[in-house]
């Protein structure tokens, strides 16, 4: 696989900072009878699963919640949170490579994961990467580190 576009990696310090800046509130997700905050900086990506979305959180712990992956969608900041396809969300803060071959475009994610980008949404994927760390670059004291 070839490397599409040079990537920068948030380091975990700077989480917590970038989550400030864009106002990241805590998502309030349904559960058997009553509500959880959770805080949407710690979410590295959503996966459709029918009517269910199963959360992926950065420490490595699951979630599924009994809402659709198009309802999630709607309550996720769009500049962070980016649909590549029809089952996954990914938030751009835990993105580490971009990789292209033979027509398919794969995103690695920090942790460990691989999500594979529909070709109709490559384009627009490209240029919310493009935009997210122009933004993020121009935060003062937020170091960032290329990607290998």
């Amino acid at each position: 696989m070839e490397k599409l576009l040079n990537t920068y990696v948030l380091p975990a310090g700077g989480l917590e900072e970038v989550a400030r800046h864009f106002q990241m509130s805590d998502l309030t997700l349904p559960f058997w009878g009553y509500r959880k905050k959770m805080p949407m900086y710690q979410i590295v990506r959503l996966e459709g699963e029918g009517n269910y979305t199963r959360f992926h959180f950065n420490d490595g712990s699951e979630l599924m919640v009994s809402l659709t992956l198009k309802k999630m969608e709607t309550r996720l900041p769009a500049g962070l949170f980016v649909r590549l396809h029809k089952k996954n969300i990914v938030n751009l803060m835990y993105l580490e490579d971009i990789q292209y071959d033979q027509q398919q475009m794969t995103v690695g994610l920090a942790n460990g994961d691989q999500v594979d980008v529909s070709r109709r949404k490559a384009n627009q994927f490209i240029k919310q990467v493009q935009d997210f760390q122009q933004e993020i670059r121009s935060l003062n004291g937020i170091p960032l580190v290329a990607s290998a």
